[in-house]
């Protein structure tokens, strides 16, 4: 297996916890997490780690300073593969991510038991590999199902 170059990247809270509980299928690459919370870093001491301001679509300026943020983290580590369980800093990694040819995982959060979140809608036509957790989401096109993470 070819050691890959990872991008692990969510908001706080729900989000990060379902990205670190993905820990073990990054195991054998070289993973690098991003999020908004400067005190995640030590959850993942020997990861490299880039911290994101936070930002929602009421904040506009947070929104171009994120993406501005994720733009050079990206270029900085070059990942082969992005991940994401949400929020708004997964929608711009995985849409940068398309220029630097990576691939692109997003997967939506289980908070989101009836609906995709809008992020989930709007990240669709960027992701290689479109994720529900809810069996109920999934249709013939994406989001796909696979399973949970909880």
């Amino acid at each position: 297996m070819t050691k890959k170059k990872i991008l692990a990247i969510s908001s706080g809270g729900g989000h990060w916890i379902q990205l670190l509980r993905l820990r073990p299928a990054f195991e054998g690459h070289e993973v690098a997490y991003a999020t908004t919370r400067k005190e995640y870093a030590a959850e993942v001491p020997d990861c490299r780690f880039f911290l994101i301001n936070d930002a929602t679509r009421w904040n506009k300026i947070g929104l171009v300073k994120m993406a501005i943020r994720i733009f050079f983290v990206l270029l900085s580590f070059r990942p082969d593969v992005v991940i994401s369980t949400g929020a708004a800093c997964g929608y711009f990694a995985l849409r940068f991510a398309k220029i630097f040819n990576a691939r692109t995982i997003w997967l939506d959060s289980i908070a989101n038991v009836e609906v995709l979140s809008l992020t989930g809608q709007l990240v669709h036509s960027y992701a290689d590999l479109w994720l529900t957790q809810w069996p109920e989401l999934e249709k013939p096109n994406g989001p796909y199902f696979k399973g949970n993470i909880l």
